[in-house]
């Protein structure tokens, strides 16, 4: 069922999404070679907390932490642990906050120190993707509009979207309907309705789209081993243009960019 927020609703989520945009402020300025993802989490929980809200992820389905952090060839789920960021890795960050009765979904990959082009040249288009996205949601169109305008500048590109996984609605449920595929053909799918909120996150590999579960029954990473890029913002859906709830003004406050 999909269920339509009125703007006194809009509005709690809008304050939930500021406290996840700064959230990935304070993420993105202890990102670097020699931190440990579990201190990334903890960092991230302990801001959270302070803000008065609660941490999404943390016991959802039974995942152990407060963020998923994915690196290289992880796409999505990736449970912080004691491994060291080192120069040349990616970073995808996904978080969520629940805050005065909503969620908000975000998600943002990041370099660790220097890395290659071709993985900068990723994480532009999975970026890029997001934002051609959000352009087609729009009251009127459909999911269709938005899985294609993604998939097609994807694939322009040469990469590949992750078919299994998607975005999706959020409010007072994390994920709740209509599924926001990566892929698809404008006109199909669910029409978007103003009062919607959504979450759109392109997933996109370097090689091939399948992928490998990992045995912790969480992560889940490239079959080809080959990087993956991942952003996501949650969206209400407007008559003439997309409202972004979330956003990176802090990331790029404290990467200077």
């Amino acid at each position: 069922m999909v269920f339509l927020k009125n703007e006194d609703e809009i509005g709690l989520m809008r304050e939930s999404s500021i406290i996840l945009a700064r959230v990935f402020g304070v993420v993105a300025g202890v990102i670097k070679p020699g931190i440990k993802l579990k201190e990334i989490d903890k960092i991230a929980e302990v801001y959270i907390r302070d803000q008065g809200a609660t941490p999404s992820f943390k016991g959802y389905g039974g995942f152990p932490a407060s963020t998923c952090l994915s690196v290289n060839e992880v796409i999505v789920h990736g449970i912080p642990d004691a491994y060291e960021l080192r120069d040349g890795d990616i970073v995808s960050v996904d978080c969520g906050v629940y805050y005065k009765g909503f969620h908000s979904d975000s998600a943002y990959t990041f370099a660790v120190g220097q890395i290659t082009k071709e993985a900068e040249n990723l994480i532009k288009v999975t970026k890029e993707a997001l934002y051609l996205g959000i352009l087609q949601a729009t009251e009127g169109s459909t999911v269709g509009h938005i899985s294609s305008a993604i998939q097609t500048h994807i694939s322009q590109h040469g990469y590949t979207t992750v078919n299994v996984l998607a975005g999706h609605g959020i409010g007072r449920s994390l994920h709740e309907d209509p599924s926001i595929p990566n892929y698809g053909k404008k006109g199909r799918g669910a029409p978007l309705k103003k009062g919607m909120v959504i979450a759109i996150e392109p997933m996109v590999n370097q090689g091939v789209a399948a992928v490998r579960y990992a045995k912790d029954g969480w992560k889940i990473v490239t079959a080809d081993r080959k990087l993956s890029a991942h952003f996501e913002h949650t969206v209400a859906i407007r008559e003439q243009k997309a409202e972004i709830l979330t956003s990176y003004e802090y990331i790029e406050k404290a990467l200077k960019v």
